[in-house]
């Protein structure tokens, strides 16, 4: 059967799979060292789940049909209503601060374009009834430790973060209204990708005059020290949650910058953005506070893996094969199978990966196989090795080669 995979969904060949799953590896590894727990739903759910969240308009951005119980249902594009009706449902019973973790495959019929495909896995992390800005210091240090991890440092990988609480108290000391701050902060959101005079005509449209945009055009180009002073008690939270990532030693990585909004309404205080230094690519990671979606204090953050992906391929720190061969095995004669067979099970048994030729052929070309395979060292068995009970140990980057013991095979030879 010929073809090829739907158009924005993947193939994962060996080497794909290996990344990906160094990337999961990852997320799980620093996800347990915070101390959180993993959880997981179903990747269908209701229709409606979704439009209450975002709107009818999301409707055109889902894998949406009617299935044959009559029901409007949805593969998941998100991850947050879930955990929102998974924690609705216990509630009362789940000990806060609940800190859970997610690797949902995720689907959106939208345009693709780099680092963005129809399906894609993400790492969910959440905290749950925790109002401390220590709560957003948390799960920012999680997302630049995954970063660390992955061989990532300050020179490749950056944190920017704002406050909305900020954005609005900054904005209302320019003039700029409640009615008017959705018009703002989509500007500023867009600030960066959008030319200036398509921001301009935005805000004119929306009723702005002279004097309320350049208010806009000046928060948005205000430095970061200089939102702290200027903000007043609306920038404590996020002076706290600033000085508690360079308490952690992580301040290197940190940027304070009021143009990082986040596209999603229901965020409601500190939000943030893991961007590669270069800003060549989408973001990595986003999120931050949703108070008013849970009615308990909450927040989190997803880090997808194509636009991750990337960048690890792209800075050469992507991980090296999926199946790294202790030796390959190699039969001189029919008759020496046997112990071939015997050797790979008990080598196998104390966790060494090896191969060997499935049908018998002569030495040269098990050799070229196990050059293929990209072995480090062929283990050969012949009639006098087994008389002595030994076997032929070639280095087959070196060319050299050594008699040993079997036993010796079996004992710490491989360590």
């Amino acid at each position: 059967m010929q073809g090829k995979a739907l158009p924005g969904f993947r193939d994962f060949y060996p080497e794909d799979l290996t990344l990906r799953n160094h990337i999961f590896a990852t997320w799980r590894s620093v996800a347990a060292r915070y101390g959180f727990e993993e959880y997981d739903g179903p990747p269908l759910e209701s229709l409606e789940m979704y439009t209450q969240k975002s709107g009818e308009e999301i409707v055109q951005q889902l894998y949406s049909f009617r299935d044959k119980g009559d029901r409007e249902v949805a593969l998941r594009p998100e991850m947050t209503p879930t955990l929102a009706r998974m924690v609705a449902a216990r509630v009362q019973a789940l000990k806060k601060p609940i800190r859970w973790f997610s690797i949902p495959q995720l689907f959106r019929y939208e345009r693709q374009q780099r680092g963005r495909l129809r399906e894609h896995f993400q790492l969910n992390m959440d905290i749950i009834g925790e109002a401390s800005p220590l709560a957003d210091a948390e799960l920012m240090a999680a997302a630049v430790d995954i970063m660390r991890a992955l061989g990532l440092g300050p020179q490749d990988v950056r944190l920017r973060v704002s406050d909305r609480r900020l954005l609005k108290a900054l904005l209302a000391t320019r003039g700029i209204t409640e009615t008017q701050l959705p018009v703002a902060f989509a500007v500023l959101d867009r600030s960066e990708r959008v030319p200036k005079n398509v921001l301009e005509e935005m805000l004119r449209d929306a009723g702005y005059g002279k004097r309320e945009m350049d208010a806009v055009f000046q928060v948005a180009s205000l430095p970061g020290e200089g939102a702290l002073g200027a903000g007043g008690e609306a920038a404590e939270p996020l002076r706290q949650a600033v000085a508690a990532l360079e308490a952690m030693g992580l301040g290197e990585f940190v940027s304070i910058d009021l143009t990082v909004v986040r596209g999603l309404a229901y965020y409601t205080g500190i939000v943030w953005e893991l961007f590669d230094a270069q800003k060549a690519l989408r973001a990595i990671a986003g999120g931050g506070r949703y108070d008013a979606l849970l009615n308990l204090p909450a927040l989190g953050f997803g880090m997808g893996d194509v636009v991750l992906g990337e960048l690890l391929k792209e800075r050469g720190v992507t991980p090296k094969a999926s199946i790294e061969l202790g030796a390959f095995l190699i039969a001189v004669g029919g008759e020496d199978m046997p112990w071939v067979l015997k050797l790979a099970h008990a080598l196998r048994e104390r966790g060494i990966a090896v191969e060997y030729g499935l049908r018998h052929t002569g030495v040269r070309k098990q050799l070229e196989l196990a050059a293929a395979r990209a072995a480090p060292r062929a283990v050969i068995i012949g009639p006098e090795e087994r008389q002595a009970g030994l076997a032929v140990v070639r280095d087959l980057k070196a060319g050299t080669e050594a008699k040993v013991p079997l036993d010796k095979l079996l004992n710490g030879y491989f360590d």
